[in-house]
């Protein structure tokens, strides 16, 4: 699975080339031609969005996350082992949780109170279905940190992975 969201990091690092691609797109309509766009700020809120969501399990499938290393400096390698094994552990559990919560985002993001599919829109000029569509990603991305931070732990357990520093 890691090697899958290392190389998935290369489309949303691309989304960002693109935010900043339109975002000058429409500095120069806007400025140079008078003929600013509706859609342009809502494009570009949405691509960074979604890579600063994917940033999270990127980061852990990398093992790069931000460690606090007040104390896990002076433990003991059998010591910093069973923490890693731990915060894994805890981090499975609360993404679970934030899994949860995403999920009743989507549902309300997506079904109506009458039972049918609408996409949950801005409420723009443009009104694109963004709002619903980066509810939908931070679901999906919750559950794969909750299977991330699973393998990561049984990796730890099995002393196959090292601890980063």
């Amino acid at each position: 699975m890691g090697r899958l969201v290392d190389r998935s990091g290369y489309l949303f690092a691309a989304g960002i080339v693109l935010a900043a691609a339109i975002l000058l797109y429409e500095v120069f309509m806007r400025y140079f031609f008078n003929s600013p766009t509706i859609w342009v700020h809502e494009t570009s809120v949405f691509l960074c969005g979604l890579a600063f969501v994917f940033g999270g399990l990127y980061c852990t499938s990398r093992n790069s996350h931000i460690r606090v290393v007040l104390l896990y400096d002076i433990f003991p390698p059998w010591l910093r082992r069973i923490a890693d094994i731990g915060v894994s552990i805890v981090s499975a559990i609360a993404s679970g949780f934030f899994a949860y919560a995403a999920w009743h985002m989507v549902m309300r993001a997506v079904v109506t109170p009458a039972g049918t599919i609408r996409l949950e829109t801005t409420g723009s000029a443009w009104s694109p279905p963004t709002p619903a569509l980066i509810k939908i990603f931070v679901f999906i991305v919750m559950v794969l940190l909750v299977i991330q931070f699973l393998i990561l732990a049984v990796n730890y357990a099995r002393g196959s992975h090292r601890s980063a520093k």
